[in-house]
């Protein structure tokens, strides 16, 4: 029998971020090689997927819907967006509208941008992926919107690697690439400076004793948990600790451990086999009456029905 909650909650990770990445469970959706030369432009929209751009080769710009300024990516950048709607890809000099020319797929996996008589002078891996967590966009809500790190050698040694396994049609194709999508989640967060992030899980795991805390809320959701006990294993009051949670992480202590729990709770409901008091036991919740309350307030609506819907809401 396949222990299947050992792949969802994987209880063998004891660091916040590699926890949160396993649960989101990444999986290839496209990958191609993106060529470009002279005036082009690309838009994408409505896309609510996780998206990331390798620039192999040259000088691009990209604009990304819902941040507030345009970036310039030059050979050895990477991107990566958790949850991009829409974004605006451009030569430094945009063409006019009326010289816009369609993207051409070259052969499966490479896409041609601009006129075909200018001379490639931009190339860049480009992915898109999806999350299939249950509590996807709680999960997502912890990453920043955005990372850019420039000229990190790992990054742009994985993903080529990705590009040519989804290219290929070999055993075991999803599961390597749900593994090495993990590995490039993780290396792209943990690469940038945790402090100049927006308050959210890196900027908390940077801090020595909010980090304490934030592993004592991922790694035992079923105990009981309090501020003040937060604190104590932080080593702050119960005040100044309270305080330095919400400004690092951007909501408070209990909420976030309420968070935490209900995106478990989801997971276990989809997985199945349980009960909902074995479920608020394994959660923190004494009863199976008092998870029920706590998941219909948090989700707007009881865990049986969000069982019935498949663990979609």
């Amino acid at each position: 029998m396949i222990d299947h909650e050992s792949k969802l909650i994987p209880d063998s990770l004891d660091d916040p971020l590699s926890r949160v990445v396993a649960m989101l469970r990444p999986a290839m959706s496209i990958s191609k090689l993106v060529e470009a030369g002279g005036q082009w432009r690309v838009e994408r929209r409505d896309m609510a997927s996780p998206f990331y751009c390798a620039i192999v080769e040259g000088t691009c710009r990209i604009e990304v819907t819902g941040l507030p300024a345009a970036i310039i990516l030059t050979a050895g950048d990477f991107i990566l967006i958790p949850d991009v709607h829409g974004f605006t890809m451009t030569s430094i000099v945009a063409p006019k509208p009326e010289r816009l020319g369609r993207p051409l797929e070259v052969e499966p996996g490479r896409m041609r941008l601009g006129r075909d008589s200018d001379p490639v002078d931009m190339r860049a891996l480009v992915g898109h992926c999806r999350f299939e967590a249950p509590s996807r966009d709680l999960l997502v809500s912890l990453l920043p919107a955005l990372i850019h790190v420039c000229r990190h050698d790992r990054l742009m040694a994985l993903v080529p690697v990705i590009h040519e396994e989804t290219r290929a049609n070999r055993p075991g194709r999803e599961l390597i690439l749900e593994r090495l999508l993990e590995v490039l989640l993780i290396e792209a967060l943990r690469s940038g400076p945790a402090t100049d992030m927006p308050p959210g899980l890196l900027r908390g795991l940077a801090d020595p004793r909010l980090s304490l805390a934030l592993r004592r809320i991922h790694a035992s959701a079923e105990g009981e948990i309090s501020v003040a006990e937060l604190a104590r294993e932080a080593g702050m009051s119960r005040s100044g600790f309270f305080e330095k949670f919400r400004k690092e992480i951007g909501q408070a202590p209990m909420d976030y451990v309420t968070g935490w729990r209900m995106a478990l709770a989801k997971t276990l409901l989809r997985q199945g086999g349980l009960t909902n008091a074995e479920i608020a036991h394994r959660i923190g919740y004494g009863s199976a009456s008092a998870f029920g309350m706590a998941f219909q307030r948090t989700e707007k609506m009881s865990p049986g029905k969000f069982a019935a819907l498949g663990g979609e809401t």
